[in-house]
């Protein structure tokens, strides 16, 4: 599972005034030199690139030159082999996103024509859209945009450029693929979904073969679906097309498999070389075993510095929440941030036994769990540009349960994050927060209470409860991600208020939590939806569990005003009254929300998430954009990766050195280049 950033107020998170798009006529050469060749500086900038509702930003990798030469050419190769899974996640979003971003890429290099003016810096703002997306849709909202040049002027880029003029009407008809996933009640979800991962088969089919499948007798079931794209041929039998070497997205995964066979050569120890042996196996297979085998032997190797994750491993992108996209990511051990992580695991025990659900669904011995603060050297799939903040791997409950688990949080991600904000006078913080109390708060600690959170989200929160026994793991359906999310979000927020954080020394004030729950309520229910267009609902999981804590809540607790909605000079603030109510809210809830996982309460589940995640009050939604317009901010942030470069001396690489890139089109026109496999 995988968390993602949001938290405005906490993280504090703004975007320097919109960069000036680079002249494309100069030549290719000169704008790849965009890209820094001189590593990281003292007066570093963060921020990159603006556009549309998007700020791209740089991150750096601190410490690299504490690894070892054998431990660079490891990150190395592991970084080669996640970039060349960049088409599988394109062309997972959506059968076209390939064919459209070749023909964006061709322009970009090629046209001889006028490279100025409104139309053409519209063009580019398309182009850098379906960039940051990995496709046509929001990378978020999942809806799909369109580019403010004109179809006429398109049509004329695309015949100076020789380009296939039908995929113009896919760009601009509305009602082609107009949603990534569809989540709503009154249509077929898999037949509503642009993205590829079923093709010709209904909801109904799908639910019943893999139905057919499951044993729900096996206590270790197989994720099935996770890595295949589900069709039914012209005959009408259903059938898997698996991604392997030999099969679908073949080529890109045999890129991926030589660049692994060449960091299995520098693994750090056998355990490493096993596990990379079996990743490789199930990549040339399909075998959704040995995803297992490999997934157990990865949780259980805590003792390497270097670490990486490579595969289809979320599935939030599938309407049924079964099928994994591609992801991965390259990082190392920051050894000193992690012992705050290692303080967290230590404990896990204790704070499985006292978690506010009923006994039966805590597991009497918590195995395994795992955690610690790292560095991400590439980030790269589905998790490039727009990044998670901490992850929690594997997701197999079973074997969170008999194996334990790795949860980590990014924290040179998080940085970047933190270190843009200081590039912007302006903040959310400053706009909606109630008073300067509530200000002095998160200033003082909303960057520490914001970093637990997620070390308790992905550290402990994935990691706790356990299903009764003959529960369904998939029995939540497409509500699974969102629940899933909530229950993590409320087991760090409970714990967050916890005298047990002072105890362990990993806050100095008891009352440091009521920053980040200031942060967080006024987020659920109020600013997070800068983020989506207004008449529209709220659709991606992340946003749809913290809009469900926070307007359960508020609900919950309106008796008693224990979330205030309150009105000065004409705007709407939310309150926090009582602290202490709340945070026995936030068990209640937590409660109910385990029992729905643990018996598999579809029903419930299912009454939660619609009444509470989905719809957004339109008039709260027209004020919150209105007000945010006038900060000048965006709501959206994605990273450039540094690059990681060989460096020769008498034709042997004595070392590898990082560079830092400051042009986001430079970036991915230099990847579709170079990693083009599909």
């Amino acid at each position: 599972m995988t968390l993602k950033v949001t938290n405005f107020g906490t993280l504090n998170i703004v975007f320097m005034r919109n960069l000036t798009i680079m002249a494309v006529a100069s030549a290719l050469g000169v704008l790849f030199s965009a890209c820094d060749r001189g590593g990281a500086q003292e007066d570093f900038k963060y921020c990159v690139d603006e556009f549309a509702d998007i700020g791209v930003i740089k991150y750096q990798i601190p410490d690299w030159d504490s690894l070892t030469l054998q431990e660079k050419t490891y990150v190395y190769y592991l970084a080669e082999a996640a970039k060349y899974g960049r088409d599988i996640i394109w062309a997972q979003n959506y059968e076209y996103n390939l064919p459209i971003r070749k023909a964006l890429e061709t322009i970009i290099k090629d046209y001889g024509g006028e490279r100025s003016g409104e139309q053409w810096e519209q063009f580019m703002v398309y182009a850098k859209r379906v960039f940051f997306s990995n496709g046509i849709h929001h990378h978020y909202g999942e809806h799909k945009f369109f580019p403010e040049c004109d179809r006429e002027y398109m049509a004329q880029l695309f015949a100076e450029c020789k380009q296939d003029d039908k995929l113009i009407e896919i760009i601009y008809n509305p009602d082609i693929a107009p949603v990534r996933k569809y989540q709503g009640t009154d249509k077929d979800i898999i037949l509503a979904s642009a993205n590829h991962l079923y093709e010709g088969v209904t909801q109904a089919e799908a639910e019943k073969f893999y139905a057919d499948m499951e044993d729900p007798t096996d206590p270790s079931p197989i994720s099935y679906g996770l890595n295949s794209r589900l069709v039914k041929d012209e005959k009408g039998r259903i059938k898997e097309l698996k991604y392997t070497t030999g099969g679908l997205y073949g080529a890109a995964l045999t890129k991926i498999c030589s660049n692994l066979e060449k960091a299995k050569t520098v693994a750090q120890n056998d355990a490493q070389k096993e596990i990379i042996s079996d990743l490789i196996e199930y990549f040339s297979t399909g075998d959704l075993r040995l995803w297992d085998i490999y997934s157990i032997e990865w949780a259980q190797d805590t003792a390497s510095r270097v670490d990486f994750i490579n595969g289809f491993i979320e599935v939030y992108g599938d309407p049924l929440g079964l099928k994994g996209n591609f992801e991965a990511m390259v990082n190392f051990k920051d050894i000193e941030a992690s012992q705050r992580t290692e303080i967290l695991s230590a404990n896990a025990q204790w704070f499985e036994d006292h978690s506010p659900i009923d006994p039966r669904f805590r597991k009497s011995t918590v195995r395994g769990v795992s955690a610690k603060v790292i560095n991400a050297a590439v980030i790269a799939g589905d998790a490039y540009p727009s990044t998670a903040i901490g992850i929690n791997l594997p997701n197999a409950d079973w074997i969170r349960k008999e194996y334990g688990s790795k949860s980590v949080t990014i924290a040179n991600i998080t940085e970047a994050y933190d270190k843009a904000a200081l590039e912007k006078p302006n903040s959310m913080m400053g706009e909606f927060a109630w008073d300067d109390a509530e200000r002095q708060r998160i200033t003082k600690y909303g960057y520490i209470t914001s970093n637990l959170h997620t070390d308790l989200h992905e550290c402990l929160g994935h990691g706790s409860g356990q299903l009764l026994e003959g529960t369904n793991p998939n029995a939540l359906k497409e509500y699974s991600s969102t629940l899933e999310e909530a229950r993590a979000d409320l087991f760090a927020l409970y714990y967050l208020a916890d005298p047990k954080m002072v105890e362990l020394g990993l806050l100095t004030d008891p009352e440091a939590y009521k920053a980040e729950y200031d942060s967080y309520i006024r987020n659920g229910i109020f600013t997070q939806f800068t983020r989506i267009e207004l008449g529209k609902q709220n659709t991606e999981a992340h946003m749809q569990n913290r809009k469900l804590i926070a307007d359960w809540c508020f609900e919950k607790g309106a008796a008693d005003k224990v979330i205030e909605m309150r009105i000065r000079d004409g705007k709407t603030y939310f309150v926090i009254n009582d602290y202490d109510a709340l945070r026995g809210l936030f068990a209640e809830l937590l409660a109910e929300v385990q029992r729905i996982k643990s018996e598999g309460d579809y029903a419930a589940g299912r009454a939660l998430v619609e009444k509470y995640a989905v719809n957004i009050d339109p008039g709260l939604h027209r004020e919150v954009l209105q007000r945010y317009a006038a900060l000048e901010l965006k709501p959206y942030r994605g990273f450039v990766n540094p690059t990681i470069v060989p460096v020769k001396k008498g034709g042997k690489v004595v070392d590898y050195k990082i560079e830092y890139c400051d042009d986001f089109v430079a970036q991915q026109l230099e990847y579709g280049e170079k990693y083009a496999t599909l």
